[in-house]
């Protein structure tokens, strides 16, 4: 699994615990384990320009992923996973540090918790539709319980758990 970080985005970030987790996912997921995954972390005046201009809407917001090769996790576990580029994850280490306290996690987490969900959507998945929220905040409830887990850590960031 080939992960590449930048962070451009002015603040200090945990990027190699976010390439270890990238790499906990897509190796989950049964992604090619030579798939390439890029993410870029900005500040907020960047993420302001990206939001408006592929998303049409004002401000800057947590998380943008941009697919590449539209790759999807194998159907089953006997099919071989395709080889590819995954896309670029976007990530604004201000705007997850100023909503981490409302949703009762740590910076640390609430920045896992956006990088599982910007892989996702390079995946594929989608919550426009409440079958589709569902599914893809199921999943993503369930890799970073396994994440957590392998690690012995609370969702908050606490730290130990053992």
């Amino acid at each position: 699994m080939t992960v590449e970080i930048n962070n451009e985005s002015g603040l200090e970030a945990d990027s190699p615990g976010l390439a270890r987790l990238a790499e906990f996912v897509l190796s989950e997921l049964r992604i090619h384990p030579q798939a390439e995954l890029s993410i870029l972390l900005v500040d907020e005046p960047t993420m302001t320009a990206y939001h408006e201009k592929y998303m049409g809407e004002d401000g800057p917001t947590d998380v943008l992923s941009f697919p590449m090769d539209e790759l999807r996790p194998p159907a089953d576990d006997d099919a071989e996973p395709p080889l590819g580029l995954l896309g670029d994850v976007v990530l604004c280490p201000a705007v997850t540090a100023a909503q981490a306290a409302e949703h009762g996690r740590s910076p640390d987490a609430e920045a896992e918790y956006l990088l599982v969900h910007g892989i996702l959507h390079l995946l594929g998945f989608d919550h426009a539709e409440p079958e589709e929220k569902a599914a893809m905040f199921g999943l993503k409830d369930r890799l970073l319980a396994a994440w957590d887990q392998q690690r012995g850590r609370d969702r908050t960031g606490a730290g130990q758990t053992r």
